[in-house]
């Protein structure tokens, strides 16, 4: 029943999301340990659209992912812009047939056969985590400002927007470097043990 259920959830989010749907080369069932192999996506990019939805109003905020901040601002934007109106709509036919109400983020990988979902998640994400000191409101503020039926706060960005560097593993360890670093804003999320992968914080740096 479990099995059952957790399949018409997926299948309906991809009919939700249509043509921006996981894209994967189908296998034949074999009993509850089956699996849906993916196919090999050539993307040139990723990004995470936040939708902030209540009954009333509806808000978008984008963040454009990369190893080098610079790169996807200037190499990778034109394939990002291209596929960000599909990615909106997609996102919002998710949160919509859900019937999601607060922030719920979408991943996408930007192809060149267009926007490919790559993660939902119905929360406030790490992706949107520069919006603390990036955007005039937070992913945090706009999360609490649907669930109670406030208006959206604006998205735009403070400034000249903002960059954010995952701290991974060791990465942590810079912290003294970090924190001593003007313009720079650290968020260590308290986690332990700092294991290879793991997201042990980030840091936000924000353009003036």
């Amino acid at each position: 029943m479990q099995s059952t259920r957790s399949r018409a959830i997926v299948l309906l989010l991809l009919l939700a999301a249509g043509p921006a749907a996981v894209r994967a080369d189908p296998a034949p069932a074999s009993g509850p340990a089956s699996a849906m192999p993916q196919g090999v996506v050539n993307l040139s990019a990723s990004a995470s659209v936040d939708v902030a939805r209540d009954l009333l109003s509806i808000t978008f905020s984008t963040t454009r992912e990369g190893s080098d901040a610079a790169a996807v601002q200037s190499q990778l934007k034109q394939a990002l812009d291209a596929a960000l109106a599909e990615a909106r709509k997609a996102a919002l036919a998710i949160a919509e047939a859900l019937g999601h109400v607060g922030v719920l983020t979408v991943e996408f990988f930007a192809s060149a056969e267009g926007p490919v979902v790559n993660e939902i998640a119905p929360r406030v994400h790490n992706s949107g985590h520069w919006t603390i000191e990036g955007a005039v409101t937070s992913q945090f503020e706009q999360h609490v400002r649907a669930i109670c039926g406030l208006p959206p706060g604006s998205t735009a960005r403070v400034s000249g927007g903002a960059v954010m560097d995952n701290l991974i593993g060791d990465d942590v360890d810079r912290w003294p470097e970090l924190v001593a670093e003007e313009g720079a804003h650290l968020h260590i999320y308290g986690k332990g043990e700092a294991r290879p992968g793991r997201k042990m914080g980030h840091v936000t740096r924000v353009t003036r």
